[in-house]
């Protein structure tokens, strides 16, 4: 969905005339610049690896937002205590216990409403197992995005579309605008000003 309405334009500084293929191209380019699929609410899933003798984890896409009529971004959560990486495996009886039965690889549910949350920053502080061992790698679906596009993301579209249309490249006359070739141009495009309105937004993590 565009980020900026035709009843909009004026209201950003860009001329009532302008095409919506303008809007959407640049639409697609704020897309990509924070790294998702989508500025609004929408569910992710992210498999996620704990750093050794940490109970936290950090999700990639913010703001957190619980979608519909949820009360929590937290649609669901596993956990298990995966086989150790090199330099993580512990000693001590609770550990062999573990890997007598065969403990590590399964995963297990966790109630998500046992799971700390902190929707600005992405922060999980998770619960321990019920043989009282950290998780070392969990699978998190949840929900994030803007509920409303608020003014910093409809100023950098209207900011992208002008730089765009002050670039000769882009600014010759066509019957539409050509995503990939605004892709081109995004070191130009996305300038100082449009990076500091989409920081908050930018997926911390690639993949």
């Amino acid at each position: 969905m565009a980020y900026l309405e035709p009843a909009e334009y004026p209201n950003y500084g860009l001329p009532t005339g302008t095409t919506a293929d303008w809007i959407t191209a640049a639409t697609a380019l704020i897309n990509s610049y924070c790294r998702r699929p989508d500025l609004n609410v929408i569910q992710y899933t992210e498999r996620l690896r704990l750093t050794a003798g940490s109970q936290t984890v950090r999700l990639s896409y913010l703001p957190l937002a619980a979608q519909g009529t949820a009360t929590t971004p937290l649609v669901s959560i596993e956990g298990r205590y995966a086989k150790p990486r090199r330099g993580e495996v512990a000693d001590g009886p609770m550990f062999e216990i573990v890997w007598a039965f065969s403990l590590p690889g399964q995963w297990t549910a966790i109630n998500p409403a046992s799971v700390d949350c902190d929707p600005n920053t992405g922060e999980l502080t998770l619960p321990w197992n019920v043989l009282g061992l950290p998780y070392n790698e969990v699978a998190v679906t949840y929900t994030a995005g803007l509920a409303t596009i608020g003014d910093d993301v409809k100023s950098a579209c209207a900011q992208i579309v002008r730089n765009a249309q002050s670039t000769p490249a882009l600014n010759a006359s066509r019957t539409k605008i050509d995503t990939m070739q605004m892709q081109y141009f995004s070191s130009s495009l996305v300038d100082e000003t449009v990076q500091a309105w989409l920081r908050p937004y930018v997926a911390n993590r690639l993949g």
